[in-house]
């Protein structure tokens, strides 16, 4: 772990590592299971002056991405947006949304949208269901904006120090990345 660990903070630094965050922050929020948070992370620690311009970009494309979700679920629906709802297992998850959408559409795009749940989900319920497209844009502009630039700022500011406990307690933080991830995908199938 350590290895790759090294390896993604040297990458962070490389010319394309920002094509190829924006390529990863516009694919999560229609298809891609990785958020970009994987690489946002290293980039900053990498270069924390950078901060607040990979916020940006990361932000601008997820929001982007997420129309090609919308649009999965609005035009595409059964031909493409299903397969990926199937793909994920996360069927129930999108017939709980879906439900709701009516009633509460933009606070479940500005909830999820800062969350760690598949964002992909919302942004395809979001185009089945006909959510307002200008609600969407604006719900998801600002959650996924909150998400990223609080990330970002947070590791513009304590970035030394989070640095030194990650490099400290890489192992420890995997394993209890892994559980988290197990519970909360357990939790989902009962609770959805």
């Amino acid at each position: 772990m350590r290895k790759i660990y090294n390896y993604v903070l040297h990458l962070s630094s490389a010319r394309y590592a920002v094509w190829v965050l924006a390529a990863v922050a516009f694919a999560e929020s229609s298809v891609f299971p990785i958020p970009p948070d994987i690489i946002l992370i290293p980039m900053i620690l990498a270069a924390r002056e950078r901060a607040w311009r990979l916020a940006t970009i990361c932000t601008i494309m997820s929001v982007l991405g997420g129309f090609l979700g919308y649009t999965f679920g609005a035009l595409l629906f059964d031909s493409i947006g299903q397969k990926v709802i199937y793909l994920y297992g996360l069927e129930s998850a999108f017939n709980h949304f879906s439900q709701r959408y009516n009633e509460m559409g933009a606070w479940i795009v500005a909830f999820f949208g800062v969350t760690p749940f598949p964002y992909k989900v919302i942004t395809i319920a979001s185009g089945a269901t006909h959510l307002d497209p200008i609600t969407f844009g604006i719900a998801s502009a600002i959650s996924r904006g909150v998400r990223f630039f609080l990330l970002a700022g947070l590791l513009w500011f304590f970035g030394p120090i989070i640095l030194k406990f990650i490099e400290r307690y890489l192992g420890w933080l995997i394993l209890a990345i892994c559980i988290i991830l197990c519970l909360s995908y357990i939790g989902l199938k009962f609770y959805l």
